[in-house]
């Protein structure tokens, strides 16, 4: 018997309102899944599409995310959990299918829990369907027995919230590497994920050091992105945008989303539109909106449209834009949002003004994948703009 054991904690069992219900009857045990096949079984089965807690972004599985210290990741989390619990909408945008949320808090008080939901519910009624832990034994130490105890007694459960992962993981093997100590914390989420068909999100922290690669920056080594099904990285920005979401994943589509923090009711909000459009300037930003809108406009047009702003302005704004890879431009002065514009007509791009361009299996998906960001990287030379 070990010398500390570990007490009954609230997740083991959560009572209900007078906890004078009877016990429930046993749980039919899940079927184990099928790990083998041959090439032509394979390719015969039928598998279900994943399962989405916020369609686009969270998708079954373990999903890591991570970011700066004070950045808003808990207001995120706790936000989704609401969001999903109540099966209203993610981001105050995206719907998302209601269910059971189990969010563990380990780094909170329940007072500041009441605070931070109280704001974020903003006088609406709190869902039932989640539940708020705010102390539980490590994954190692009988954490994960719990959480699938939890999901045992909530089988249309969508989503595990795990505030923060270095709370759950636990002490390390013995005589293990870096990259097999952290590839093994992050397995413990992931089996359950996998048994239980869910979304595990574990909150984590980044480096201090920055990276242009945001996968590079996740705390630890790469062995917990790589046992993560997904990876979420919440880094702040510039602009009119308070925040970017970084996502890449198995089942999720590498992508980047422009969001806002509303200090009012503490909730992120998604941003319509390319995230390009809410990291630069106001200047850069309407630019940007015209050419989108008008593809091979000039500078006097852009001014035409713009008569808040010179034309001089204008002209220089657009030559660094051109040379930042924000537009690409022809040999005519005409500016482009992207170098595949060039060569449709007006007519074939006017549909699409306003519009990301997304494809036909993602219609669903909102922001913009990181393939349809690299349309913007076109270079340009600085020479002098047409009149």
């Amino acid at each position: 018997m070990s010398a500390n054991p570990i007490p009954p904690l609230h997740l083991y069992s959560v009572p209900s309102d007078g906890d004078t219900q009877p016990a429930p009857a046993a749980l039919p045990k899940r079927e184990r899944p099928r790990t083998a096949w041959t090439a032509d079984q394979l390719m015969a089965a039928h598998f279900p599409e994943p399962k989405w807690a916020v369609p686009g972004i969270l998708a079954e599985g373990v999903s890591l995310l991570a970011g700066p210290p004070k950045v808003g990741k808990s207001w995120l989390s706790l936000g989704l959990g609401l969001a999903v619990a109540a099966g209203s909408k993610a981001f105050d945008s995206v719907p998302v299918q209601g269910g059971p949320v189990l969010y563990l808090s380990l780094e909170d008080t329940p007072r500041r829990l009441q605070t931070r939901m109280g704001k974020l519910l903003g006088g609406q009624k709190a869902p039932a369907g989640l539940t708020l832990v705010t102390e539980c034994p490590p994954f190692p130490q009988g954490g994960a027995e719990a959480i699938s105890q939890w999901l045992d007694r909530n089988p249309d459960a969508r989503m595990v919230v795990i505030d923060v992962f270095a709370k759950m993981r636990g002490q390390a093997p013995q005589g293990v590497s870096a990259y097999d100590a952290d590839y093994h914390a992050v397995g413990f989420a992931k089996r359950i994920a996998d048994h239980y068909g869910i979304a595990v999100v574990l909150v984590h922290h980044v480096r201090k050091a920055g990276s242009e690669d945001f996968l590079a920056e996740v705390s630890g080594t790469n062995g917990i992105a790589g046992a993560a099904d997904a990876t979420l990285v919440l880094k702040r920005a510039r602009g009119q945008a308070d925040g970017i979401l970084h996502v890449t994943g198995r089942d999720v589509n590498e992508a980047e989303y422009a969001l806002q923090f509303q200090d009012a009711s503490g909730a992120w909000h998604l941003l319509d539109g390319p995230v390009s459009d809410h990291t630069v300037g106001d200047t850069r930003a309407a630019i940007l909106k015209h050419v989108r809108a008008h593809p091979g406009a000039k500078p006097k047009d852009i001014a035409t449209a713009l008569p808040q702003v010179d034309i001089e302005t204008i002209r220089r704004t657009c030559s660094r834009m051109a040379a930042d890879g924000q537009l690409t431009r022809d040999a005519g002065g005409r500016y482009y949002p992207d170098t595949g514009t060039r060569t449709e007509t007006a007519e074939e791009v006017s549909g699409l003004s306003g519009c990301p361009v997304n494809p036909s299996d993602l219609g669903e998906r909102p922001g913009q994948s990181e393939m349809e960001l690299s349309g913007l990287s076109g270079s340009a030379e600085a020479d002098k703009e047409a009149q």
